[in-house]
């Protein structure tokens, strides 16, 4: 028996002008500066985005019924073309902690800028950052470097994955601090391609 999907009724202002037609892409919603707070909002504008599992961890808290153990997952989504975004999700069943993960990481979905910020390559096109930026996540600390073509994606696992769903091909990373924190890794290295959006090149 197949499921019924119920059709999606936008609660912003944002939902509205995506439903009605009157936003057609995700980059117009950054420029008007409208908060994502519905899902159905990304799944709309970007039906082809990816997403990745970096982390699935049993965590435990004490409370006064005593230990209570849940899933921890860390997710990122990406298109590989320009946009990203890391969330968490908790849950006692993994299933409901990966789909928490993934729709708190649409949520938080940011636009990418691409370039060719090495001096050593200067070929013009979208592949790596297009200059140096920085991003930082509790005590971790990322660095992002323009890399010349070829050169791949010089990074730990974590902050490859969100890389390569932003769409960059190429560049150098330095970071410090407590990195064996995935969560923390993933969203440091979105923080500091946020910052290729906000900063302009004038």
């Amino acid at each position: 028996m197949a499921l019924i999907q119920e059709e999606w009724v936008p609660k912003t202002l944002a939902g509205k002008l995506v439903k009605e037609g009157k936003i057609t892409s995700l980059g117009r919603l950054f420029e008007l500066n409208l908060p994502i707070r519905e899902v159905e909002i990304v799944d709309a504008l970007l039906p082809g985005l990816k997403h990745e599992i970096l982390s699935v961890n049993l965590v435990q808290r004490q409370t006064d019924a005593g230990e209570v153990s849940q899933f921890q997952v860390t997710a990122v989504v990406g298109n590989e073309d320009g946009y990203v975004g890391v969330g968490m999700g908790k849950s006692k069943q993994i299933r409901l902690a990966i789909e928490k993960a993934i729709r708190r990481a649409k949520l938080n979905i940011a636009p990418v800028r691409r370039g060719c910020g090495s001096w050593e390559c200067l070929c013009g096109e979208e592949h790596s950052v297009p200059f140096t930026v920085r991003g930082k996540a509790g005590s971790v600390e990322i660095l992002l470097l323009p890399a010349p073509k070829g050169v791949g994606l010089v990074a730990s696992d974590s902050a490859k994955v969100v890389l390569r769903l932003a769409g960059i091909r190429d560049v150098w990373t330095r970071s410090r601090g407590e990195t064996r924190t995935i969560h923390n890794v993933a969203k440091a290295t979105v923080e500091a391609l946020k910052q290729t959006y906000k900063l302009r090149v004038e």
